[in-house]
């Protein structure tokens, strides 16, 4: 069989064994994080969140189709898109290892002998399946996520230069460049990442075309290939863009003609200069400026995609992200503007102080028949600035005092300590590169504990989130929650030996192609760290962004079995060289990572995601408003209302989008059956540049003031009502923060509010502090609804909100599910916990009757956001209901919920949180004299925080600075509240073994406990 043929086959095995993998491994249906965004914008073509992705929405969209009408399979085949672009980059990746190996055993125009062969596949082969089941690969691979498919570009563009370096010679073999420069384009509207391959692909053609290799020609090179990747981000994606927006603010503005006259003259001016280029390269047989001008003109081709952005965004889609639907407001869409911007060679230090603000590039917004100044964005001039700013987080950022304390937490800074170049660079060293890439590298390919995000961005000796060999570890130095965890998967470091041996294998041999792989490896992972430049602790691990730099790595590991082959005594015949080093590196990667990640991968039972918001819309009365906040409640929340149709009645309100003036526009109008909300504000009202933010100036008005009368006040144009400043500028401020809403008693039970047994409950006035010392514009839109809604609309929160959020409402919410709803009942001030509130039947109903618990008891995998996110909110709603149910006296309401957690849920302790939610179950459980779950409860919650004093009592006689004084302390602390709540449930055996416990910690960390 030819080798050719064999190439082939061995492709399309790797691709058929990959697709396999991740399709069994599947999620059936919607993930956390942005995957219900991204379905729910393919399923119905609308727009999603900057910089928008419009070729994904759309291959989703081809994917969705194969549902043939079932809605609860739409996510499943979306899904399925991912699992074979994943597939088929271990195709491209196999391909690429082959081309490489071949070049490493194999002379130009020389024929491959059998050994050579079975060498060459052999390195394929492991390489392209140990990528297959590497952590963060697999990860995206299972969920419809941008993150398979640009991984697909990314390897079929670096396929293709190889293609063109083996034909380079040949005519028309710059077709590849051209084809090159298509996929580019493409890829565009899937991800930017791929544009990092541009340095590698530049390289390559400079090694195969430059006559005179030289280290100054080489930087040259290099130089041209960062212009090239600038002129690609920053030319052709972002100012094309931008100059298109500034010639239709000539033609509208100052020739007084319509919108997208001067967008189309801009486009068709491009369009000309293109075709006479072309034809001047042609006509004049310049060759390198005819396959520049194509290239640029097919990357076009590819960017095309993008004009699916204003044009769905026109259409008013239900989704729609910053409404892109002119020039000026793609451009800012592209940019990201609303995320601000990020100092990268000069800017300020966290502890800078602003000296001087002046009016920086003005922001248009489409007016009535030209475009308008919104504002101009202010330029802040700081006292304390560098080069290279890395820790940048400034005081006009909300995350600002979090960020600040962070950096000096992490450097050890004292409050008063003024930060140094020398601590800038500490902390890209330390934290940018090291925790935040390093560390995923080596989950992928040494190894790591679990997946405990928040410890793992915020400890660099902690357990939590970070990377271990697993050659060390055992009960007595690591938790046994960890290890008897599926998250925990120790590889041995031997992926990360084999690919090490490949690359300097690969820098003795052919240092040119292993400096391509370099640069790949460097521009899809550390280049990265360096150009997002991140403040701070993260919402989440950021590991995907890198994966083309772990896909770099996968190729030194294949080119490891040439290496180790290599390595053998000449003596033994090169055929058994081939077959043991294949084995032995086929078992150092491919089986080992399969063996150890395919546990903590395996999605096809978990359903968390979904049936989480599936239960936020059913704890809502019928036509209810929904505020929530996080990418996790919302995303999840679109799908199931978006694409499965559930519970289209209810509004969902994202609290974070609700800031932009787009978001609050299209909250006034109707979407599938949820009627626009009660927001009475014109769009001169609240548009970007106007009312941004109201600001507190206390007008010292006695009492409490009609929420109704404080919105008039602070939505009046009438100067009177307005605050003026030294610099001669007025605007709305707000006068007071005791709001009160007078509550009509026949209004509220009309609109069926509460029942006719929870009248007496009724107050006729609430009244509430309004937190903040300003109003901003999701503040201004819900004091608006409050003002007007009258009862006539159920107003709920998502109870994963954050009471920051609330705007000071807490005591008139009450917990009905996984929604806090407001209801006008008499305030109890004796409540330390304003939102341990429940209306108890109506939750006992939604828990009982309408929930789904996402196979959270039978899952194979639950992933970091079901256990330590949403598992502790489902074990409190169990625990409150349950023990409010016991105080109001339905003792066997309160059995059943109990049951009913029983059968439910599992038995795990993610967190503190989770143990003491168990605990309040247990002592309800024993009043209920149902002592065999109390107990299961306790013992369960015994065997945790014991595991952890262990833990910590070994780091405490090794001095490893691993100890937590605060977990130890918080352990004992639960460990009294278990002794005296199994003491007075009457279960004296436990109580005595948990005391006998208590009493030899004490003695082992009294040197902590006395602090």
């Amino acid at each position: 069989m030819s080798y050719n043929k064999i190439n082939n086959l061995l492709a399309w095995l790797c691709f058929t064994l990959a697709s396999v993998t991740y399709v069994f491994t599947l999620e059936p249906s919607v993930s956390f994080w942005d995957c219900g965004e991204f379905i729910s914008c393919a399923y119905k073509l609308q727009v999603s969140h900057q910089p928008g992705y419009p070729l994904f929405a759309m291959i989703g969209k081809a994917f969705s189709l194969l549902s043939m009408g079932d809605r609860t399979k739409v996510a499943y085949f979306t899904n399925l898109g991912s699992a074979l672009a994943s597939g088929a980059t271990i195709m491209f990746l196999f391909w690429s290892i082959t081309a490489l190996a071949k070049k490493l055993l194999a002379t130009k125009n020389t024929t491959v002998n059998t050994t050579q062969t079975l060498q060459i596949m052999g390195a394929g082969l492991t390489g392209a399946l140990a990528f297959t089941f590497t952590d963060t690969f697999w990860f995206s691979a299972v969920e419809t996520i941008v993150f398979a498919w640009s991984s697909l570009c990314t390897a079929v563009v670096f396929w293709a230069i190889l293609k063109w370096d083996a034909v380079a010679d040949e005519p028309r073999a710059d077709r590849w460049l051209v084809f090159i420069a298509y996929v580019i384009g493409l890829s565009i509207g899937i991800h930017l990442l791929n544009l990092l391959t541009i340095p590698a692909l530049v390289m390559v053609y400079y090694f195969r075309r430059h006559k005179n290799i030289s280290v100054k020609s080489g930087l040259l090179a290099f130089a041209i290939s960062i212009l090239i990747l600038a002129f690609v981000q920053f030319g052709i994606r972002g100012y094309t863009i931008g100059l298109a927006a500034r010639f239709d603010l000539f033609f509208v503005n100052s020739l007084g003609l319509g919108f997208g006259s001067g967008v189309l003259f801009f486009f068709l001016l491009i369009i000309g200069l293109l075709i006479a280029g072309i034809r001047y390269s042609i006509r004049k047989q310049k060759h390198l400026l005819n396959i520049s001008l194509l290239c640029v003109v097919f990357v076009y081709f590819g960017y095309s995609s993008f004009v699916y952005i204003p044009i769905r965004a026109s259409a008013g889609t239900n989704l729609n992200n910053s409404h892109p639907s002119d020039a000026f407001t793609m451009y800012e869409y592209l940019n990201r503007t609303q995320y601000g911007e990020t100092p990268l060679l000069k800017g300020p230090y966290f502890d800078a102080k602003i000296t001087d603000v002046t009016d920086g590039t003005p922001l248009y917004r489409k007016g009535k028949s030209k475009y308008e100044v919104a504002y101009n964005k202010p330029n802040y001039v700081y006292d304390h600035t560098s080069i290279l700013p890395r820790m940048w987080s400034t005081e006009e950022n909300t995350t600002y005092a979090q960020d600040a304390q962070f950096y000096r937490n992490w450097l050890q800074l004292s409050d008063n300590a003024t930060p140094t170049f020398s601590d800038n660079l500490r902390w890209m060293f330390s934290w940018q590169m090291y925790q935040m890439y390093w560390r995923y590298f080596m989950w992928n390919f040494v190894g790591r504990y679990n997946d405990d995000d928040m410890e793992g961005q915020t400890n660099m000796n902690g357990i939590g989130g970070n990377w271990t060999s697993g050659l060390f570890n055992n009960a007595s130095n690591t938790p046994k929650f960890v290890l008897n965890n599926v998250t925990y998967t120790p590889l041995y470091a031997l992926p990360l030996m084999v690919g090490l041996l490949g690359m300097l294998y690969h820098f003795k041999k052919r240092k040119k192609d292993a400096l391509v792989i370099t640069l790949l490896f460097f521009f899809t992972g550390l280049a990265i760290v360096l150009y997002v430049n991140q403040p701070s602790v993260q919402p989440r691990e950021r590991d995907y962004s890198y994966v083309g730099s772990f896909y770099a790595f996968a190729i030194w590991i294949g080119l490891g079995l040439i290496a180790l082959i290599d390595m053998v005594p000449k003596k033994i015949s090169p055929r058994f060289a081939t077959i043991g080093a294949f084995i032995i590196c086929t078992i150092a990667g491919p089986v080992l990572l399969a063996s150890k990640e395919w546990k903590n991968h395996d999605r096809s039972t978990k359903m968390a995601a979904h049936d989480m918001a599936y239960n936020y819309l059913m704890s809502c009365p019928k036509n209810a408003i929904l505020f929530d906040l996080g990418d996790n409640d919302t995303y999840s929340l679109w799908y199931d209302q978006e694409v499965e149709n559930i519970r289209p009645d209810v509004r969902i309100v994202n609290l974070s989008l609700l800031s932009a003036d787009w978001s609050v526009r299209q909250m006034q109008r109707k979407i599938n059956q949820a009627d626009a909300l009660p927001i009475t504000m014109s769009f001169d009202k609240y548009k970007l540049g106007t009312r941004d933010v109201i600001r507190y100036n206390d007008a010292k008005i006695p009492g409490y003031v009609d929420v109704k009368e404080i919105f008039d006040f602070i939505t009046s144009d009438d100067k009177r009502t307005h605050v003026e400043y030294t610099n001669g500028t007025t605007e709305n401020y707000l006068p007071t923060k005791n709001f009160k809403l007078a509550v009509n008693a026949d209004g509220v039970m009309k609109n069926k509010v509460i029942t006719p047994e929870q009248k007496g409950l009724l107050t006729d006035t609430m009244k509430w502090k309004f937190p903040p010392n300003y109003i901003t514009k999701e503040n201004l839109a819900m004091i608006d609804i409050l003002a007007h809604n009258d009862w006539k609309r159920p107003i709920c929160f998502t109870t994963s909100i954050g009471q920051t959020s609330m705007v000071g409402l807490q005591p008139y919410l009450y917990q009905e599910g996984f929604t806090y709803r407001l209801l006008p009942f008499k305030t109890d001030s004796s409540l330390r916990d304003q939102l341990s509130k429940i209306n108890s039947l109506v939750m006992y109903s939604n828990m009982m009757d309408k929930f789904k618990f996402g196979n959270f008891k039978t899952a194979k995998y639950l992933d970091q956001q079901s256990t330590t996110m949403f598992f502790p909110q489902m074990v409190s709603a169990f625990s409150d209901l349950s023990a409010t149910l016991l105080k109001e006296g339905h003792r066997n309401l309160a059995l059943n919920t109990l049951h009913k957690y029983e059968e439910v849920m599992p038995d795990i302790n993610p967190n503190f949180m989770t143990a003491q939610g168990k605990i309040t179950m247990a002592d309800t459980s024993y009043k209920l004299d149902y002592a065999k779950l109390g107990n299961k409860l306790i013992k369960s919650v015994n065997s945790y925080l014991t595991d952890q004093l262990d833990y910590n009592y070994h780091q405490l006689q090794k001095d490893t600075g691993r100890l937590s004084p605060r977990d130890v302390q918080i352990s004992m602390q639960l460990l009294n509240n278990m002794a005296a709540i199994t003491q007075n449930g009457n279960q004296k055996e436990l109580c005595g073994q948990i005391i006998t416990q208590l009493n030899d910690y004490a003695e082992k960390f009294k040197s902590i406990l006395q602090l």
